[in-house]
């Protein structure tokens, strides 16, 4: 009796948060699934089913596959990118000052460059793209072309030029995530033991032996768990592309990605259908990645 009111107890806990996450999380999704197959166009009340035509006109809409290209572009440049940089700072932040007093510390004020570093990830992600539409403005009233002009050199157009938006794009990405990733390894860097380090200092290693021997092994969990969260912003990257890109992931399609192009089809186009399923491709891609970059970057943990 003891037991069932023990349980009964703990359920009556579990009962709300998870009828909570049935209704507002795994409902959509399976309405979403269904709406896949039918070609509801979001307004009327009726809609007729059309089985997975939808997915096989995917598979020639020429849109889709340009913004797969993109969303493979940014899957490989921001997680490289953002956790390279990240790592050095995280170092810095916490090993770089040296062994000082016997013990390994960091540079002077790493405190205050953490709350600098993470800083951006107080800040709307449209707020940091309206910051950026001031800084990659193509005349004299942009900072970086402003700057330009008065070294006497031409102006650019970072958002307006096919090649250069979407480095200008993931650019912005890389600077609105590092501080995060800088202040998620600084915490993993703080839990191994500052004797590892002393001792490999001792024995005349220097900092690029103490990063790649010492700190990349133990860390290795943890860059694993920021390598897919970054894969996943990746498959994302929605309200940048809205408020930065030239007509919603222009120039000629060079910054669009799947998440615009369902905004496009179900709010634009009236197409809720098929926007279903570009949603539904785009559930399988993001956890089809998380799957495969578990798997191929797990290893042995190593114990501290």
């Amino acid at each position: 009796m003891v037991r069932l009111r023990k349980y009964g107890f703990i359920a009556g806990f579990l009962v709300v948060p998870v009828v909570l996450y049935v209704v507002f999380v795994i409902s959509p999704y399976v309405q979403a699934f269904q709406i896949s197959l039918t070609d509801w166009k979001g307004v009327s009340p009726r809609f007729n089913y059309v089985g997975f035509a939808n997915f096989a006109r995917l598979f020639r809409d020429d849109v889709f596959w340009q913004a797969l290209r993109t969303h493979a572009i940014v899957l490989v440049a921001l997680p490289l990118v953002t956790i390279a940089i990240a790592l050095v700072f995280a170092f810095l932040l916490n090993l770089g000052g040296g062994a000082r007093g016997g013990g390994m510390r960091g540079i002077w004020g790493s405190t205050v460059y953490k709350v600098i570093f993470f800083f951006p990830q107080v800040l709307a992600v449209v707020v940091i793209g309206v910051l950026f539409q001031a800084i990659y403005r193509p005349d004299e009233y942009g900072v970086i072309n402003g700057v330009l002009i008065r070294l006497g050199l031409q102006p650019v157009g970072w958002l307006t030029e096919p090649n250069l938006a979407l480095p200008s794009l993931i650019a912005v990405m890389v600077w609105q995530a590092v501080g995060f990733y800088v202040v998620l390894f600084s915490a993993g860097m703080a839990a191994i033991p500052k004797d590892y380090f002393e001792a490999a200092a001792l024995d005349g290693a220097g900092r690029g032996r103490l990063f790649f021997s010492i700190t990349l092994p133990l860390l290795w969990d943890t860059i694993q768990v920021g390598w897919v969260y970054l894969g996943i912003a990746a498959f994302d990257c929605f309200a940048l592309v809205m408020v930065l890109s030239v007509d919603q992931g222009g120039p000629d399609g060079a910054t669009t990605v799947l998440p615009v192009e369902i905004y496009k089809n179900a709010f634009t186009y009236s197409k809720a259908g098929y926007a279903s399923a570009m949603g539904v491709a785009l559930f399988f891609l993001t956890i089809t990645f998380a799957v495969i970059s578990l798997r191929v970057t797990r290893r042995e943990k190593l114990e501290i």
